[in-house]
Parts: structure tokens; C-alpha cells; sequence
């Protein structure tokens, strides 16, 4: 039986903001008459696109981001689809900020329309006092709507922000969280996708109290690592900090291609073209990589990561396309099968230039 006090979490005061449909509501400003219509931020129907973000009256129909915009449209005939603008929204990002610093500087963006917010050391206002002035913030001086959690960690603050969207709030209090997480599904765990749930559900977890009672061990040796995690996550155990700043682990850029391909010549061509996108990265951040991965997605949308390891760190192109057409055609099924994506990165990362480790280089 689990006890009450399993459930408590250090007592900070954590704010998470997700902003309402982001970019269909910066659409929807910028242009009145799209108010209250269907909308798709994406590429056209009838491409290889996905979409970014769907308004909330395009979402009735099952909409969804990441969806192929061509299933998108099917699902929404009378949808508007509009290119994404990240120029603009990265201004209207931009402004969100300055609210949030109105009250801490204690911030953790997770992308452009989200963030954490410590206000735990604020000294006047209570969190939820934060939480409710900065939504009314933004709707008065930018004319968007957001959803806040109010929380003792991160993780149930991010959970609760989408309890009550859009435009809403949620609270949970310290006392709240054994009630709050008992009944939830493991699938709103952020971290926990489609796969993991799958996995889970075959196991017999569907809600978050199922697995109070588990088998601690049984669970890491069905799911590894993330067993014992998704297990203190389930009972709302997050001892995470807000974290202000980051380093960047790697760069990478990835493409659909316009139709699946079987060509490896083809393939090794989006390659090239890829790398000198990657490398050109490095070089503006002064960066250089040491471990190669190729990303390829068949048509099937199974996915598969194939990675090296350099004897030397590198910036250069020709290097990063090489070791990306070793790993092609030795470790993956292209030629046999049709790929449908291709994606190049480079991690392992370190700054500034060193001879005795650095090459600049092609290799033969």
C-alpha cells in the first residue's frame, strides 16, 4: 500500500505555461478573418509535410500534429492550410518571455510555445497568483490564450497544464498529487509514447496506480532503466531543478523525401546535401563532433538510428557524408527497402580548435 507520504515532493512552486495552439493562434492574430475556422500550419495536402499545429476547430476533427497533412486534409476537407512562419512566432515567443521575467528569472523554455517557471523564492505573490496574471498578460497585451499547471515539480506541472485547455488552469497542491496521479493514464506522462504505453499496456499498466504495487524489479527487467522511472514518475516524483541554460548536445537536420526511394544513389545525394547543412552549424557555433548518426525512416514509418564513433572530432562535410554513406550501406536495409526519410547529426561535442584532436581533413 503506498503511503501518503511516498507522494511528497520537495516543496517548490513550479509554474509550467503552454500557450494555445501557438502558431494557428498567431495565424488567427495577424489575420482576423481566419478566427474561428479550421486551421492547418503545415505544408500543402498532397506533399510528403506534416502538420505543425492545428487550430483547435481543425483538431475537432482529429487533426493532429505530426499527422501527414494530406491524412489532415481527408480528415478536414474544409481546412486552411498555411505555411509556418517560426520568424514570427520566435517574435511572439520573444514577448512571452518578457512576461514570464516579471516575475522570475528562474525560466526553462521546452520549445517556443512552452516553459517551466520557478517562482518558488517570489516574495509577494503565490504561484497561483503568477499562473493567473500571466495568462491575463498575454490576452490582453498579445491577444493569445494560454494554459498553465500549477505544481510542486515539473512534471506534474507540465501534466496539469493540459488538463484544462484551452485557456485554462489547474492546480495541485502537495496534498493533491495522490489523487491527482491515481487514476491518470501513463500515456500523459511526459516522456512515456506510443511504444512505451503499447509495452506497458501488455504488461498490464494503464493507469498510474497500477503500477504502485508492481514488481520494482519485474518492471526494469521488462523495460530497463525506464522501468524504476516510469514507476516514480507514476506516483508524481520529480526532483528535476528548473534548468535557466543548457549546452547543446548535437546538431542534426532531417528530410522527407518527395517520394520513397530505393535509389542509394539518390539517397547518398540527400546525404551530401544534409552534412553540408550539419557542418555549416559547426562551424557558425565554433562546434566539432566526434560521433556520426544516420536517421532513416522506411515507408512503413519504422525508424532506425545508426551511429559511429570518429577517431578525431570534425566540422567537415565530406567526413560527416562519408561515415553517414559507410553506415547506408553496411548497417541498414536501403536499396532492399523504400526510405522515406533520411536524417544526419553529429554529437559528442566540443568547442574550440585542438590539432591533436581535431581534423579538418577528409577522409580517403
Amino acid at each position: 500500500m503506498i503511503q501518503p507520504e511516498e507522494f511528497i515532493t520537495k516543496q517548490r512552486k513550479i509554474v509550467h505555461i503552454d500557450m494555445d495552439a501557438f502558431y494557428a493562434s498567431v495565424e488567427t492574430l495577424d489575420r482576423p478573418e481566419l478566427k474561428g475556422l479550421p486551421i492547418v500550419v503545415g505544408g500543402q495536402p498532397g506533399t510528403r509535410s506534416v502538420v505543425c499545429t492545428a487550430s483547435y476547430e481543425a483538431r475537432k476533427f482529429g487533426v493532429k500534429s505530426a499527422m501527414p497533412t494530406t491524412l489532415a486534409a481527408k480528415l478536414c476537407p474544409n481546412a486552411i492550410f498555411l505555411p509556418p512562419r517560426f520568424e514570427r512566432y520566435k517574435e511572439i515567443s520573444k514577448a512571452v518571455r518578457s512576461i514570464f521575467e516579471r516575475y522570475t528569472q528562474i525560466i526553462e523554455p521546452l520549445s517556443l510555445d512552452e516553459a517551466y517557471l520557478d517562482v518558488t523564492d517570489h516574495s509577494t505573490l503565490f504561484a497561483t497568483q503568477i499562473a493567473h496574471q500571466i495568462r491575463v498578460a498575454v490576452q490582453t497585451e498579445l491577444g493569445l490564450t494560454c494554459s498553465a499547471g500549477v505544481a510542486p515539480n515539473k512534471l506534474i506541472a507540465k501534466i496539469a497544464s493540459d488538463v484544462n485547455k484551452p485557456n485554462g488552469i489547474t492546480i495541485v497542491q502537495p496534498h493533491q498529487i495522490h489523487g491527482f496521479m491515481e487514476n491518470l493514464p501513463l500515456r500523459k506522462i511526459h516522456g512515456v509514447g506510443p511504444a512505451t504505453d503499447k509495452r506497458l499496456a501488455d504488461l498490464g499498466f494503464r493507469v498510474c496506480r497500477d503500477l504502485w504495487r508492481c514488481d520494482l524489479e519485474q518492471l526494469e527487467s521488462s523495460l530497463g532503466s525506464m522501468g524504476r522511472w516510469i514507476w516514480r514518475a507514476s506516483k508524481g516524483i520529480d526532483h528535476r531543478p528548473v534548468v535557466t541554460s543548457w549546452e547543446r548536445q548535437s546538431y542534426g537536420r532531417e528530410d522527407t523525401l518527395p517520394t520513397d526511394a530505393t535509389d542509394v544513389g539518390l539517397l547518398c545525394e540527400n546525404i551530401q546535401r544534409l552534412a553540408m547543412k550539419v557542418s555549416a552549424s559547426l562551424k557558425r557555433d565554433e562546434k566539432f563532433g566526434r560521433t556520426v548518426t544516420l536517421k532513416i525512416k522506411y515507408s512503413n514509418f519504422e525508424s532506425i538510428t545508426r551511429s559511429k564513433s570518429l577517431v578525431e572530432n570534425t566540422d567537415q562535410a565530406e567526413i560527416i557524408a562519408a561515415t553517414c554513406r559507410e553506415l547506408l550501406t553496411s548497417k541498414t536495409d536501403a536499396g532492399l527497402r523504400p526510405v522515406r526519410l533520411v536524417g544526419v547529426s553529429v554529437s559528442n561535442l566540443k568547442s574550440g580548435f585542438d590539432q591533436s584532436t581535431i581534423t579538418r581533413t577528409s577522409i580517403d
